[in-house]
């Protein structure tokens, strides 16, 4: 089949294909030429392309690295076409249009998109053609929602990951996917496809190269501007010479130091101010050099502008004069290159001349200076010797000079060889061409002489030349028909195949709206049940007809209620179609959404769970995040990910739910290495088995708090759930490593919510990070001295950051600290909503412990006028205990955390940690003396003996 057809036929389509690739599929990404701009401007640009399956978007990109976004197209809704040449040297002389291709949206907007070949033509519309179907005919099974049924990933690792959605695929027409199957076309893509395509660089359009040495033209001036005499600053006015050797300068006399020094001063009024570069570059005046010299330069950037203002012109590109304008454009470029390599060797002459009299000056002070001081006291064939080394340092740095312009010969010899080799390739390539054309001659001659031996002998010479011509002509045409004919059959085969699935997706769409219609009929019925009922009560509260025992609207009430709580299950399947699934029983991370014994807690989780679900689909609207993660992951997919600011922005807005393992992998291992690289292999099993076979003191008190740890989540919820076991694991081999705190209430939530998505092991290293790295020293002990700390400090930043609060607080005599203490000990764990709770954590394990500050000044703030509200303390600390799981919106929570607090330096956090240490080991220590007085006091009066201390009675 010819290039002009693009592709071949294949029993086995991209279905069979797609059912093939698992989670690990490659990513449909690459580099795509976008046909945009108005009038004179408007052309093909490259652009980063990145689908997004979860919405079906087809978002594009300046470039790999960037993370936000040009613009989208909506695949799920769009129709995909492209044109074929008239024929194969159509399509040579145009091969640029041969791989381009139409995205036809509602609305009228077509999209003009080129790849770089004909063949990554056909790999994109197949890939489109494969994700519309996929996403059109489950849009009804997978309800797209994420927080009910995440997407599962390749490297997504712990409890989570192992919740597997539940999702029903609709069944697809047998014949249509048969269809499909026969009428694809199997093609695989190039370099400019897939993650790879991030580290090549992006495709440059013929048309875009007016524009690329309009920008060559500018870089040359901008480079040569340092070297002309010019109006402005000093760097305009000198040049910086840089050497390959090191110039050892001699001091000077301190007459000659003065006389230089005076008369640089003059110097420096005269030019401005203007001061030099000091290094080991030498500055030297392009005023000295003389006309004669700098005549080249000024006529090489006059003409240098000359070619550019003439390039900036708008230029009409057409198929018949393109090669033309092409190969002018070279032979300008050519032209430029010789005479920029002409200045350079006008740079080196006067570099030579420079350094010559450089060594000229330092010679005339060397001999000036031993001849004035040196003279007298000196020897005369001491001198004579110092003057011999003088004239052997001066015979190798002329040896050494000759050395490196033999060099800059056999360096400038090697290019003049390169260069000839390959004009002698063009040549080879061009007689391979015209042997080739030859060959065709000879061809063809064989054939006519054929003919005429077949013809009679009485045909003339006139009529054979004549019927060979006109052969000719029409096998050329067959030929080109044949082509053709080839390229519309493929063209044909996608064609058909994109009408059969647009029939059959129009015929899954309405059927999909006959059945939202029936929906909307119900709920419309079951809001006008509701309506009424709350007529009925908004009635009897205005006029009350019978008593309080007897009303009716405790009936109304009681049903309401009752309806409210449902929660939705798969009990009632002819139910479940038209029911909204709004609230389900677990949310995403396993916690349950509802509970189940208090009647009243129950309701306001219902309302919380239906105000998250209105923020959750108002945010789905925006731009995904997780697209920004997708670029970005493949920006780096050749290089180690490092922290950078744009690395820091992401992970504070949240890490989604597919990269959170992989991400909290890397910001564990980024604070652990040290650690782990002092360990052998199995260092966790190894600690592991010991806290197993050895007699452990906190064995009994993990035991006891295992199903206590997150009982409202179904990982943790039962003693055969499998968390359980994972958890006890990682308490045991963490006591055992760190024998000073063993165990401590607190470290079990922690390690509970680093299981959800990672292992075991993982998980480990996650708490040694918090308890080693991230909290200071005794947080997690007996005394938590470094937890009383923490809230001394979170004290003055109140203070600071949050004046008003702290004074309303202060003159109710509010203890918050008894609130915050646990936040800052589980890292707010049962104290935040789930989804604030994770990107809250995602922050913390990149961050560090500063985090916890502010996201615990930004709760407050949140809240600060509603608790100003409040006028007596009771009511304060009442609403302090469950004032936080009303927070749901978490942009905004993020936005005052990381926005409306700054600045907030870690050193100020560090500083008053070590101030308030001081007094806390102090009042400790003043608590300790009055407890020896006391026991000692116990023991000498008989009255006291029966008295007991708060630590024996625990014991």
């Amino acid at each position: 089949m010819p290039a002009a057809a693009g592709g071949c036929e294949a029993g086995e389509g991209p279905a069979a294909a797609a059912e093939q690739a698992g989670p690990g599929a490659p990513k449909l990404c690459g580099y795509l030429q976008k046909l945009s701009g108005k009038g004179p401007l408007r052309g093909f640009r490259s652009r980063w392309f990145v689908f997004d399956p979860r919405r079906c978007y087809l978002y594009y990109f300046k470039g790999p690295q960037d993370a936000l976004p040009l613009g989208h197209l909506d695949i799920a809704a769009a129709c995909f076409s492209y044109h074929q040449p008239e024929a194969a040297a159509a399509a040579a002389t145009a091969g640029d249009e041969a791989a381009a291709f139409e995205v036809h949206s509602p609305g009228g907007a077509v999209a003009v998109l080129k790849a770089a070949t004909r063949q990554d033509m056909t790999y994109w519309l197949q890939e489109l053609q494969q994700k519309r179907w996929e996403y059109c005919n489950n849009l009804d099974a997978a309800k797209r929602d994420s927080r009910t049924s995440p997407t599962p990933s390749d490297f997504s690792k712990g409890l989570v990951a192992k919740d597997t959605p539940d999702l029903n695929i609709l069944n697809q027409n047998a014949s249509a996917e048969r269809a499909r199957n026969v009428l694809a076309l199997a093609t695989s893509p190039t370099e400019l496809v897939g993650e790879q395509a991030a580290c090549q660089p992006a495709p440059v359009h013929p048309s875009a190269i007016n524009f690329s040495l309009k920008q060559w033209g500018t870089e040359i001036k901008n480079s040569m501007s340092s070297l002309r005499p010019g109006k402005g600053n000093n760097e305009n006015r000198k040049s910086v010479f840089y050497t390959n050797e090191e110039w050892e300068m001699l001091d000077p006399t301190p007459k000659d130091l003065e006389e230089s020094m005076a008369l640089e001063e003059k110097r420096r009024h005269l030019l401005e101010g203007n001061r030099g570069v000091s290094s080991s570059a030498f500055l030297f005046d392009f005023g000295r050099i003389p006309q004669k010299a700098r005549r080249p330069l000024k006529d090489m950037i006059g003409s240098s502008r000359n070619r550019n203002s003439s390039d900036s012109s708008p230029t009409e590109w057409s198929s018949g004069n393109g090669n033309k304008l092409v190969s002018e454009m070279q032979l300008k470029f050519q032209s430029q290159q010789e005479e920029l390599d002409r200045l350079k060797k006008d740079l080196s002459s006067q570099k030579e001349l420079v350094r010559l009299l450089q060594q000229t000056v330092r010679s005339s002070q060397y001999d000036n200076y031993f001849a004035s001081h040196l003279c007298d006291g000196v020897p005369k064939d001491k001198l004579e010797l110092l003057h011999q080394k003088d004239g052997q340092i001066l015979g190798f740095n002329n040896q050494l000079e000759k050395l490196n312009l033999e060099k800059d010969s056999l360096q400038q010899e090697v290019k003049n060889l390169k260069c000839k080799v390959g004009e002698l390739n063009e040549q080879l390539g061009m007689l391979m061409e015209t042997i080739q054309a030859k060959d065709e001659v000879i061809m063809k001659l064989s054939r006519q002489l054929s003919d005429c031996e077949d013809n009679p002998p009485s045909q003339s010479g006139i009529t054979n030349s004549s019927m060979s011509s006109s052969t000719n002509k029409e096998l050329q045409e067959l030929d080109k028909l044949k082509d053709n004919l080839q390229g519309y059959k493929t063209q044909n085969k996608f064609l058909n195949k994109e009408i059969l699935e647009l029939s059959a997706l129009r015929r899954n769409t309405e059927a999909r709206e006959r059945e939202l219609m029936a929906k909307y009929s119900s709920l419309e019925a079951k809001l006008c049940q509701i309506e009424s009922k709350y007529l009925i009560l908004l009635q009897e509260m205005k006029t009350p007809v019978c008593s309080e025992e007897r009303s009716p609207t405790r009936d109304v009430i009681a049903q309401l209620l009752e309806d409210a709580l449902k929660v939705d299950s798969s009990e009632q399947p002819e139910q479940a179609f038209f029911k909204p699934h709004l609230v389900s029983e677990y949310d995403i991370y396993g916690f349950q959404t509802v509970p189940e014994d208090d009647e009243e807690e129950k309701l306001v989780a219902k309302v919380r769970a239906l105000d998250l679900k209105s923020i959750s689909l108002t945010e789905n609207k925006e731009i995904s995040t997780g697209v920004k993660w997708e670029n970005y992951f493949a920006s780096t997919m050749n290089r180690e990910m490092v922290r950078i600011p744009e690395l820091k922005n992401l992970i504070r807005a949240g890490i989604p739910h597919d990269h959170r393992s992989k991400m909290w992998k890397w910001c564990i291992n980024l604070h652990v290495k040290k650690f782990k690289d002092g360990t052998d292999p199995g260092y966790f099993q190894t600690l592991l088995q010991n806290a197993l076979e050895k007699q452990n003191p906190a064995s009994k008190q993990i035991e006891l708090d295992l199903l206590r740890t997150l009982p409202n989540n179904k990982h943790y919820s039962s003693p055969t759930s499998e968390g359980i076991q994972k958890l006890r694991n990682v308490l045991l081999a963490f006591s055992w490593r760190n024998p000073d705190i063993g165990y401590c209430q607190g470290l079990n939530r922690l390690v509970a919510i680093a299981l959800l998505y990672l292992e075991q092991e993982d998980a480990f290293w996650c708490l040694v990070t918090i308890v080693e790295v991230f909290m200071p020293r005794d947080y997690y002990t007996k005394t938590l001295l470094g937890s009383q700390v923490d809230q001394r400090v979170f004290k003055d930043l109140m203070s600071e950051k949050l004046p008003r609060l702290h004074a309303h607080f202060e003159q109710y005599k509010v203890d918050y600290t008894l609130i915050t203490f646990n936040w800052f000990l589980v890292i707010f764990v049962d104290s935040v909503v789930s989804d604030i709770l994770f990107k809250i954590w995602d922050s913390f394990l990149y961050e560090g412990p500063k985090v916890i500050f502010r996201f615990a000044l930004a709760l407050f703030k949140y809240k600060e006028e509603d608790i100003l509200k409040l006028q007596d303390s009771m009511s304060i600390f009442k609403y302090l205990r469950y004032f936080t799981r009303t927070i749901l919106d978490a942009r905004k929570l993020i936005s005052i955390a990381f926005g409306d607090l700054n600045p907030f330096p870690l050193r100020q956090i560090r500083n008053r940690r070590t101030y308030h240490l001081e007094k806390v080991r102090l009042e400790l220590t003043e608590l300790e003396a009055i407890r020896e007085d006391f026991l000692r006091e116990r023991e000498t009066n008989v009255e006291k003996r029966d008295l007991i201390s708060d630590d024996e009675e625990d014991n």
